[in-house]
């Protein structure tokens, strides 16, 4: 007699939904696909090759019927009802990472990174720093590719550096980091976590809890609330900082990089051999840099990755100069205090480009404009975020902020017509692209295009 097939229902089919769907087709699974869309434009050729049910448009409650495992996308909330009600009939309920975890080899080195703020960056520049030094490297999870995309390939002895979000932290079971890297904690998605800081943070920290002594903690010493995760994991604590002399860990002298360890210090690069701007990426740096250390990397190999490293897509990326207008696409900042560290790495006077999506986080723009320190010389708004940018202005006397709410491309005519030369356009919106684009990549591809038309 045929043993029937496990049944698997994936609830959300971006990215991290299609790559699920796929692993567990492959690995034996009947895989069912639900979302709230009933139609997805690229779906049906994402998933050319591999038979699944078609539940789109349906509720999950109406698709869990006689499943064994179900994979949440990350936008869904692991206490949504219909999550308890599942594991009542005696599903498991898992997320992404926590699947692609599963079918990676455990021989494989996981290096993770978190925080609110500069995740991508280090990521993108930790994976940077085990190429350089010859690893066999995956660089997954919320940067743009996940995990489970690669599952299968992934070898003992294999690197994975991945980001990984709250929102993916939130339902992992095994999920285990050998190094976890947090970089700050700041206020974004409380919509998602019941306007609870609490219960954002404590998603964040679940990153530790399935570390060991062999494995690592690095931690930002400067922020408080991260210097205090040392509580939270059996792993052995690593400190960076930027502002401490410290005892074991990784800081600066005169603006060297030190990395004091296990009784050793060694000097790395000065930062001005960084290519990224901003001391917020000298944070980023230390960190990253500590987490391969950590992880046995050659120093050497590490200064010339530390020096190499040009910044990632869409994070104060420079566009190209029109008539003496600097264009800067910061599209991946996506709540105030990333779009501060973005305003305090401008050196010229700068208009921005706030909002450019209709999805509320609830977020407080009042310290962005106190940020802003001379810098900001106009702020054009659009999206539904218009009244709370507004509200914030009036609350800090900041009078220079228009409304710009038609298309796209006449928001960056408007800032184009606002700027003289010796000016810079930064587009860096303090807020979530959904409801105008698909992601904030799509926004900022968007702004290149139309700024390289000028």
């Amino acid at each position: 007699m045929e043993q029937q097939k496990k049944r698997a229902l994936i609830v959300g089919m971006a990215r991290s939904g299609i790559a699920a769907a796929q692993l567990l087709y492959e690995n034996g699974y009947e895989v069912v696909i639900n979302d709230m869309k009933s139609e997805i434009a690229g779906l049906k050729d994402a998933l050319a090759g591999i038979e699944y049910v078609d539940a789109l448009g349906k509720a999950p409650e109406e698709a869990m019927e006689g499943a064994d495992l179900i994979v949440l996308s990350p936008v869904i909330p692991f206490f949504a009802p219909f999550v308890k009600e599942a594991e009542a009939r005696g599903a498991e309920v898992i997320g992404e990472i926590e699947l692609g975890y599963r079918y990676a080899d455990r021989g494989a080195k996981f290096v993770c990174i978190s925080g609110t703020n500069g995740k991508t960056t280090t990521t993108a520049l930790t994976g940077e720093l085990f190429k350089t030094a010859g690893e066999n490297t995956y660089v997954l999870g919320n940067i743009g590719i996940p995990i489970s995309a690669h599952a299968s390939e992934i070898k003992a002895g294999d690197a994975v550096v991945a980001e990984t979000a709250a929102l993916q932290l939130e339902s992992i079971k095994e999920f285990r980091p050998n190094a976890f890297g947090m970089l700050n904690i700041s206020e974004d998605h409380l919509n998602r976590f019941q306007y609870k800081i609490e219960n954002y943070i404590a998603a964040k920290c679940r990153g530790f809890e399935n570390q060991t002594e062999a494995d690592f903690a690095v931690l930002n010493y400067d922020d408080p609330t991260v210097r205090e995760m040392k509580k939270l994991t059996k792993a052995r604590t690593v400190y960076f900082s930027q502002k401490e002399e410290l005892a074991e860990g990784m800081f600066l002298r005169d603006d060297v990089m030190v990395f004091r360890f296990e009784g050793k210090e060694t000097a790395l690069i000065h930062v001005s051999e960084l290519r990224i701007p901003g001391r917020h990426n000298v944070e980023n740096a230390l960190c990253a840099a500590s987490l391969a250390l950590v992880m046995g990397l050659d120093p050497q190999k590490v200064c010339e990755g530390l020096k190499a490293f040009p910044g990632v897509e869409h994070r104060i990326e420079f566009v190209r100069e029109k008539d003496g207008v600097a264009y800067i696409n910061d599209s991946k900042g996506t709540n105030p205090d990333s779009t501060i560290k973005a305003v305090e790495a401008m050196t010229r006077p700068t208009i921005l480009l706030l909002g450019v999506g209709d999805y509320d986080k609830k977020s407080d723009f009042t310290p962005l404009f106190e940020a802003f320190g001379g810098r900001i010389k106009h702020v054009l708004v659009s999206g539904c975020n218009i009244p709370a940018v507004q509200a914030a202005a009036k609350r800090t006397g900041y009078e220079n902020v228009t409304v710009s709410d038609g298309t796209f491309e006449s928001m960056i005519l408007d800032a184009q017509n606002l700027a003289e030369p010796g000016d810079a356009v930064l587009l860096s919106p303090a807020a979530a692209s959904w409801g105008r684009f698909s992601d904030y990549e799509q926004r900022g591809r968007i702004f290149k295009e139309i700024v390289n038309k000028l």
